[in-house]
């Protein structure tokens, strides 16, 4: 039966905004023994900045504490916590979403355990942190202030209420999945793959700054057809970009990317026509009509020269709806190996995913393989850790891919599964 946790059981702790506070939680938390649990709210779809606004950490024997980072960004005990807990296990939930903002506050593990990766591992079929709570502890936790503002100050007790459960159950949800991953013999992956994010991070420095060209994934880019479009919409998002991070506000916030498509592709010449394409699609009480008729006008006259190329260069492989044409054989191969890891990732109660990240299966099936036999093994062992698999994951696919890459002619596959998204992060 599953019981409600409507309140941390040792109850919600006050929240630590100076550093006498913060140092006493150090050497509260010192007191304690084992692994350390650490969670932390972002203002993501309200803010620009990625930052954490809030960090809940709890150890055994040493207490549930709140802090609110934003007056201690500049606080040398960042440092000395992280010098005091340098050996204990850090407990993170989906590690790869907070790591950057904790990081971005000068938190950061040496050692990690990531309960959303390894119940992904153990093959658990929901693995967000309710679902884990309610299927490992029978525990329900209280989710509604999930999507909250968490820049606004001061924040509400009903909100640290709810953050602070997050890491009250957290020690016990990794014993639990933990437990799950040694009982079949998993526990080695998945600390090869904690081993893998820790090391992704190891020269990170955080920053709110996007990739230089993401404003090509701007939604509803497929609708945009010549260089000149492609023109307004790229200093349509840079401006938008560039207003966000001085209002500090969300860039959807600010102006929405549908609005961008609308007026790239009907290029309005007058005020009232530009308000007219944004409507709703802005949340500023006072929206800068004239800034983005200026920049429309102005990217209207971009010579030729400087505008954006239609498509880039880029490493990336064909979609896989045309490897038929392209690449007959590299589809043969590619539809066994997506065979044989289907099956195996069901034999083994893990997601084909997290057995092997398919954009590494696609690119050592587009590949010519060596022309013998006897050099399968060594190409596909030595393209997949230049592509980073762990060797665990090489161990497991290492047989499916070897029977693949040496077929020639293909096999029937889902129409669904015919484009696999990459796997990437991004900002």
């Amino acid at each position: 039966m599953v019981t409600p946790l409507l309140v941390p059981r040792n109850g919600t702790p006050e929240l630590i905004e100076n550093e006498s506070a913060f140092a006493r939680a150090i050497a509260e938390l010192a007191k304690g023994s084992g692994d350390i649990a650490i969670d932390a709210e972002r203002a993501s779809g309200y803010r620009y900045s990625q930052r954490a606004y809030l960090i809940q950490i709890f150890r055994r024997g040493g207490g549930l504490h709140l802090i609110d980072p934003i007056p201690l960004l500049n606080s040398n005990l960042w440092q000395e916590f992280n010098n005091n807990f340098a050996n204990s296990v850090w407990v993170i939930h989906a590690s790869t979403q907070d790591l950057p903002c904790l990081i971005g506050v000068g938190l950061k593990p040496k050692l990690l355990f990531d309960t959303e990766l390894g119940a992904r591992i153990a093959g658990c079929e929901r693995v967000g942190l309710g679902p884990l709570a309610e299927n490992l502890l029978e525990i329900q936790l209280a989710k509604e202030h999930s999507a909250v503002d968490w820049s606004i100050r001061p924040l509400k007790p009903e909100w640290l209420n709810y953050a602070a459960l997050d890491v009250d159950i957290l020690l016990e949800i990794k014993d639990a999945v933990e437990n799950l991953l040694a009982e079949q013999n998993k526990l080695h992956w998945a600390k090869q793959d904690f081993s893998s994010i820790l090391n992704s991070f190891d020269n990170y420095q955080f920053s709110d700054k996007p990739k230089p060209d993401r404003w090509r994934r701007t939604s509803g880019m497929h609708k945009v057809r010549d260089r000149l479009t492609l023109t307004i919409v790229r200093d349509l998002w840079l401006s938008r970009d560039e207003l966000a991070a001085e209002l500090d506000l969300a860039p959807g916030r600010v102006l929405g990317d549908e609005a961008i498509i609308e007026l790239a592709l009907t290029r309005p010449k007058e005020l009232e026509a530009v308000a007219k394409v944004i409507g709703w699609r802005t949340k500023l009480e006072s929206p800068p009509f004239g800034r983005w008729l200026k920049v429309l006008s102005n990217a209207l006259l971009t010579p030729i020269d400087q505008q954006p190329e239609y498509k880039v260069p880029s490493n990336n492989l064909p979609p896989i709806r045309v490897w038929k044409e392209k690449n007959p054989i590299g589809y043969a191969r590619l539809t066994h190996a997506r065979s044989h890891l289907i099956n195996l990732a069901a034999e083994l109660k893990i997601p084909v995913e997290n057995l092997i990240t398919p954009e590494f299966v696609r690119r050592v099936c587009w590949q010519e393989p060596p022309k013998s036999e006897s050099g399968y093994q060594e190409f596909i062992i030595s393209e997949l850790n230049k592509y980073g698999a762990r060797d665990w994951q090489i161990g497991q696919v290492l047989a499916p891919l070897k029977n693949a890459i040496g077929q020639t002619e293909p096999i029937v596959i889902a129409e669904a599964q015919e484009d696999e998204p990459a796997l990437e992060s991004e900002q």
